[in-house]
């Protein structure tokens, strides 16, 4: 998700790493900080794969800054991931918010709408935190406290996801 965040944002604009960072750490809360470690070099991939441009500017003091762009192969790389995303990014709410945060990056409506089809489709279907066998536990079976206000939280969260994307979907 990484990698599509920072296409996403420099879809917006081009901007410096630090700013990059801070954006990308934003968009992906506490729960997920973004490491030094882990932007650079995905940017360096980027920039070797020609998605991404870094031209060296004059900074506001006397160090010069480099500065990210994105290119013609990158938001095409950029579209590509959002008209095709895996299902983890889907499936994942985490992912799926960095897809939604882009989405509008894709031109077509229609291509923007499959991908919300796909999100309901998921959210419509059966599944469960815990299992007996194949088959899925109920929020009513759960004795567990804990367990079950998972069970609240989730099914609160999944209707009023739903409810907005049948909404999004009608009006296209």
């Amino acid at each position: 998700m990484l990698e599509l965040a920072i296409l996403g944002f420099l879809a917006e604009g081009p901007t410096h790493g630090y700013e990059l960072r801070r954006r990308v750490a934003h968009l992906s809360g506490y729960a997920r900080p973004v490491s030094d470690g882990s932007l650079y070099p995905a940017i360096q991939r980027m920039v070797k794969s020609g998605w991404i441009a870094r031209e060296l500017m004059p900074g506001a003091g006397a160090t010069a800054r480099h500065v990210l762009t994105i290119t013609s192969p990158g938001r095409e790389r950029l579209q590509e991931r959002l008209r095709d995303p895996e299902r983890l990014d889907i499936t994942n709410m985490a992912r799926f918010l960095v897809i939604l945060a882009f989405l509008s990056q894709l031109p077509d409506v229609g291509e923007q709408h499959a991908v919300l089809r796909q999100r309901l489709d998921f959210l419509e279907g059966d599944g469960s935190f815990f299992y007996d066998g194949d088959r899925p536990v109920r929020a009513d079976e759960v004795v567990d406290p804990y367990r079950r206000g998972m069970f609240v939280v989730a099914t609160a969260t999944s209707r009023t996801e739903q409810e907005w994307l049948r909404s999004v979907l009608k009006e296209g």
